[in-house]
């Protein structure tokens, strides 16, 4: 296995890690959460890099790669839906939530459609790049603001602006999962049709 991967498989392994740091409640736990998720994120950008740099590109890397990056994203908006619980910002996580696993699966299942009838990985457009982009830095954004409440006192009406901000964040991501999801359906209408 070449270090893409290995980095890809570390991303993944980090994942439940992140996602428990961000729920049990221990002292600076969303301080640990964002250095965690955003070294995960460096390695997104790294493996990608040296892939394509080094010619080190498989059908492993091609599947696994946006695999981990799903479950590291998703596992930060079911982190958010926790920290919301019911308040009046939960329902938007929710739906973002829901929007994102939505695309996510009907992604995923299109890829393996390919796979299964045509022998071909589909690898991330740009679209879809743009939309694991737009996510990092919203989580990134989001549990910074948090990190900062375990250090210093953000004053009420400041944290509910800053929440607000985090959520218009993830409403641009659940756009570009739409747009980006729309786009892979379109594009995989053919494996779709043929698909006995």
């Amino acid at each position: 296995m070449n270090t893409p991967n290995k980095l890809t498989l570390a991303r993944m392994i980090a994942t439940p890690i992140f996602m428990a740091e961000m729920l049990i409640g221990f002292r600076y736990h969303y301080t640990v959460a964002l250095v965690l998720f955003a070294l995960a994120s460096v390695t997104d950008a790294i493996d990608g890099h040296m892939a394509r740099k080094y010619n080190m590109v498989t059908d492993f890397g091609k599947f696994m790669d946006p695999l981990a990056d799903k479950m590291l994203t998703t596992a930060a908006y079911l982190g958010f839906m926790f920290i919301y619980g019911k308040g009046n910002l939960s329902w938007h996580m929710v739906a973002i939530t829901f929007i994102v696993l939505f695309r996510e699966f009907a992604v995923s299942s299109i890829r393996l459609v390919a796979v299964t009838a045509g022998g071909k990985v589909v690898a991330a457009n740009m679209w879809g790049k743009c939309k694991t982009v737009s996510q990092m830095v919203g989580i990134i954004f989001a549990l910074a603001v948090y990190a900062a409440s375990e250090f210093v006192s953000i004053p009420a009406q400041t944290f509910a602006i800053l929440n607000s901000v985090i959520i218009a964040l993830f409403w641009l991501s659940a756009v570009l999962c739409a747009i980006s999801g729309a786009i892979y359906i379109w594009g995989g209408r053919e494996y779709i049709a043929n698909a006995k």
